[in-house]
């Protein structure tokens, strides 16, 4: 049985590996069929066959039909599907109840601890980051806003502060709630409705450039900017840098509190 390479990489979406996937679909193609038939169909090693199978077999892609010699029944996909569905949905639970159980763990106080201490080793010069692809900072932004104890600016263009306000509007109301002064500085072409939910927990002015730079101060200590052009970049290749470094985002505030007061 000759299957193409990418056919096969495509089902390791349902979690198969290269043999699993191979015994499967020889499988489909027979309906019902011994471990060696299988095996030689698929050439998949003999010695290995059975193995294989029982792993199926757990996963639900296949049943064990009783008698001698024992012949394997394939489970429909659409059937499989479901299953693979609700074992995701289901390890994704248990993770994360586990991972919910490490806040206010001992683990937790020690991973703590440990970069508490740490960061104190860490030269000044090496607190910074550079990071690929636009989720990349959305995550970093995410965590610095998490922290931020007094002040969050975002500069941005117009399709910025959509892909911003969709990423980053829930920290940043749990920000405003807390007290930080948040604001925008966006361009006037911006969604009006998305202004008016932002105006809800922020203040927002807007600027005359369409094509302006694009970045985040937190607490005039952390500065996140982008070095590419949005309209001219693909999300997976757009790239920003931050730096925490006092004196530069303090005089970077500066700069923007004079653009802000004539927003």
């Amino acid at each position: 049985m000759i299957v193409q390479k990418d056919f096969l990489n495509k089902l390791k979406d349902f979690g198969l590996n290269s043999y699993e996937s191979k015994l499967w679909i020889a499988l489909l193609s027979r309906g019902v069929s011994t471990a060696g038939e299988l095996s030689d169909i698929s050439n998949v090693p003999r010695s290995r066959a059975y193995d294989v199978l029982e792993s199926l077999e757990k996963k639900g892609f296949i049943i064990v039909k009783v008698g001698k010699p024992i012949k394997y029944l394939a489970v429909p996909p659409a059937e499989v599907v479901e299953r693979v569905k609700k074992k995701v949905f289901e390890d994704a639970e248990l993770q994360n109840k586990i991972l919910s159980s490490l806040k206010g763990s001992e683990v937790l106080d020690e991973l703590n601890t440990l970069h508490t201490e740490g960061i104190k080793l860490v030269d000044p010069t090496d607190r910074s980051g550079a990071f690929r692809g636009r989720e990349k900072v959305y995550e970093h932004l995410v965590t610095l806003i998490k922290n931020a104890q007094k002040s969050v600016v975002v500069m941005t263009t117009k399709e910025g502060f959509e892909r911003k306000y969709d990423v980053l509007n829930a920290p940043l109301k749990k920000a405003a709630k807390a007290g930080v002064d948040v604001r925008f500085f966006v361009p006037q072409t911006a969604n009006k409705d998305l202004v008016k939910e932002a105006q809800k927990f922020a203040s927002v002015k807007f600027h005359k450039d369409e094509n302006c730079t694009r970045f985040c101060i937190v607490d005039k200590l952390h500065l996140v900017f982008m070095l590419t052009d949005d309209k001219k970049v693909h999300k997976s290749y757009d790239s920003g840098v931050w730096v925490e470094a006092p004196q530069f985002a303090e005089y970077f505030t500066s700069l923007f509190e004079k653009e802000w007061k004539n927003g």
